[in-house]
């Protein structure tokens, strides 16, 4: 019997990976990697190493989940070390915690090896701190997802209430209806809003706003997934401390001399 390691990659600078999720790629005999995985992290790989890719875009999944449980299944069970190399963490809207319970109902030995989450990454990159003594003193994970039922407006009545950030994955498209469920339940037009794209990364780009004008900011600026939405007076912060894409243009006004 082989053994599976669930592994967060971090939110895309390879630098962030953690050193036991690099030693658990390092003696991987099989490796499912998924979109958002920095490349650069799978040179660490055995030559020998078999790579599959279970890549996922918005409304297109390369491999069905159901498939990647399989997979996972029988490598394992054929005396394989497993990984399964997902971006940021595989318990933050990673579904590792899915793929735990199919290797558990499997009997397959797993551990899970957690990675820096987006949420958190990302607006640090901006210069944004998701909590502050001063102005944050909660932080939600909230994936920006559309459903309509009830469930869905007392979640969003209670994030607009009670907590002070909020870091939002997967909400670009529907980035409208975001603001108007905070608006409608409480938070003011003016509260700062900031979208990090593709964050801690070279091509990281941030934009700024209010819930108020978000919407038309994001649409000239052409922000599209991936992208993280923070939400909440932390964001005024970044006028003060922002420092990764400055450093970064300076490197590039550098590297042009």
């Amino acid at each position: 019997m082989g053994k599976v390691y669930l592994v967060g990659a971090g939110p895309g600078d390879p630098e962030l990976i953690t050193l036991k999720a690099l030693k658990a790629i390092e003696k991987a005999d099989v490796i499912l990697y998924d979109r958002l995985v920095n490349k650069e992290l799978l040179t660490y790989a055995k030559k020998e190493a078999d790579l599959i890719y279970c890549g996922k875009l918005p409304n297109y999944h390369t491999m069905k989940q159901e498939t990647i449980n399989h997979f996972l299944t029988r490598y394992a069970a054929g005396g394989k070390e497993v990984v399964r190399l997902k971006g940021g963490d595989p318990f933050v809207f990673g579904r590792g915690g899915e793929e735990a319970e199919a290797l558990a109902g499997k009997n397959i030995p797993f551990e899970i090896i957690p990675g820096i989450t987006s949420g958190i990454a990302a607006a640090a990159y901006a210069g944004i701190p998701v909590t502050h003594r001063e102005a944050s003193s909660s932080v939600a994970f909230v994936t920006g997802h559309r459903k309509n039922d009830q469930l869905e407006e007392e979640k969003w009545e209670g994030l607009s209430k009670g907590i002070d950030t909020l870091a939002i994955y997967m909400g670009v498209s529907n980035l409208p209806y975001i603001k108007g469920k905070l608006l409608k339940y409480g938070k003011s037009k003016d509260t700062p809003v900031a979208l990090v794209h593709w964050g801690t990364t070279e091509i990281q780009r941030t934009v700024t706003g209010t819930l108020e004008t978000i919407v038309d900011i994001v649409k000239e600026a052409k922000i599209e997934n991936p992208s993280m939405i923070i939400v909440g007076e932390v964001v005024r912060y970044r006028e003060k401390i922002q420092w990764f894409e400055e450093m970064s243009e300076k490197r590039q006004m550098s590297e042009a001399l």
